[in-house]
């Protein structure tokens, strides 16, 4: 027999029911987005490009970025830049804009709403390659993983 009585069962059983199934986070976190749902990402990865050598080299703040890039990226790069920071700081140089070029973006889709791309930073004295993944969450691009080789 059911809590009513009548073969249905009680209100109080069937919300227990529901709110076990659905997490918190899956209501209220981030949601994935489709590729179609999402802007252009070249202008995106071309400015992060850009902005991520400019900050290693202490010309720019790392706050700048922090609304396009998920924790894990801002920690790793704020490690970076404190790194960067301390090696000026030892040998007396003072922070500076670099002077580079950037080539195209090399771009992947391993899925949809994920970008992976590679842009090759040309310097005076290096060439680097910033690679980076974007994911698309809440209908806008956000980045999951920088790396300067």
């Amino acid at each position: 027999m059911t809590a009513t009585g009548r073969g249905m069962p009680a209100l109080g059983a069937t919300a227990r029911a529901v709110a076990a199934r659905l997490d918190d986070e899956e209501l209220f976190g981030p949601q994935p987005a489709a590729t179609r749902e999402l802007p252009d990402p070249g202008p995106l990865l071309e400015n992060l490009a850009r902005c991520v050598i400019e900050i290693i080299a202490g010309a720019r703040d790392l706050e700048q970025i922090a609304r396009w890039v998920d924790d894990s990226v801002y920690k790793s790069l704020l490690k970076r830049v404190v790194l960067s920071a301390q090696a000026r700081n030892a040998t007396g140089r003072a922070p500076r804009r670099p002077m580079f070029t950037l080539g195209a973006p090399v771009l992947c889709e391993p899925r949809d709403g994920v970008v992976e791309a590679v842009i090759v930073v040309h310097g005076r004295g290096r060439t680097r390659a910033v690679a980076i993944r974007l994911e698309g969450l809440d209908r806008r691009w956000r980045a999951t993983a920088i790396h300067v080789l």
